[in-house]
């Protein structure tokens, strides 16, 4: 059997294309790598090791062998850090859980109680799963954590009970378009505040070789629409134990596409030249490379 020669530290689809990004991000976000078990990650990951060091592969190991073990490792260890990432805050648990918040979110928007929950089950997700992607080794304190919990799950409940008031008199389609408003506003909070380390420390950046210098509107649109006509054709009236769980359906049909297209918009590796870094980080370069820096340098943006 020919020796194995493929460059694994890169995706194995063209990241320079929407396409080659599209398919890397489908088989990263694939909901069945959430039943991986440890055993099966940690051979996974064995084999990266090994290829990486230049250590000597199981007998019989193919080239898509390996890209199955990248991929695998890919799903479930932080791609900086290398450390295994908290099981619902991996990209494949987005459909499973966005499918449930996103039915119970469209499924309980016009009551208090229903906009309570599922807005801070949502930001409970939302917080875990921006900590678990966040870039490079950034650390937070429990309080960063809780600020930005609070000011998120707020925002998102006052947003939706707030819309929800102003939207009585309005057409039922305008009411149930109220939970994609707070979960817009929710997240104009807990983004920045969640990669507030990133904002202020910056993130880490590596030249060509490595080496270091120093998912939802379409879902929360398209099913109030169905809704909104199952509504007027009088099928929840008839049916109106359907609700929730046609909801939930459809909006997992809608995240199996749009979670990776979404992600697929922009490189995870990002670059940026040498002459727009900041004079601190170029004096840096300068000391280790002399006259001679990269021209470009690359971060993991998160997801």
């Amino acid at each position: 059997m020919p020796a194995i020669n493929i460059d694994i530290e890169k995706p194995r689809y063209d990241q320079n294309t929407f396409i080659g990004r599209a398919k890397h991000f489908f088989l990263t976000t694939n909901p069945l790598n959430i039943f991986a078990t440890s055993r099966q990650l940690e051979d996974a990951k064995s084999l990266v090791t090994k290829y990486r060091l230049k250590h000597p592969l199981p007998p019989g190991t193919t080239e898509d062998d390996l890209w199955r073990a990248k991929i695998l490792y890919d799903s479930a260890f932080h791609p900086d850090t290398g450390e295994k990432m908290f099981l619902l805050g991996r990209m494949s648990a987005q459909v499973p859980m966005n499918m449930l918040i996103t039915g119970g979110l469209l499924a309980f928007y016009n009551t208090t109680s229903g906009v309570l929950f599922w807005q801070w089950f949502n930001q409970s997700f939302n917080a875990m799963v921006n900590y678990t992607n966040r870039s490079g080794d950034a650390t937070f304190t429990g309080k960063q954590v809780a600020s930005s919990y609070v000011f998120a799950t707020t925002a998102a409940v006052t947003t939706a009970l707030s819309l929800n008031r102003l939207c009585r008199n309005a057409p039922p389609l305008v009411g149930r378009l109220t939970p994609l408003a707070a979960c817009a506003a929710a997240n104009c909070v807990n983004i920045p505040l969640m990669r507030a380390q990133e904002l202020t420390n910056g993130t880490p950046v590596f030249d060509a070789e490595r080496n270091r210098i120093s998912m939802a509107v379409p879902g929360m649109t398209l099913t109030p629409v169905l809704m909104d006509y199952l509504e007027k054709r009088g099928v929840l009236k008839r049916y109106p134990w359907i609700n929730l769980p046609v909801q939930t359906a459809f909006c997992g049909v809608v995240l199996i596409f749009t979670t990776p297209l979404a992600c697929a918009f922009f490189k995870q590796k990002a670059q940026i030249a040498y002459r727009k870094l900041e004079p601190e980080l170029k004096e840096q370069l300068d000391k280790k490379f002399g006259d001679h820096p990269p021209e470009y340098v690359y971060y993991n943006k998160g997801l």
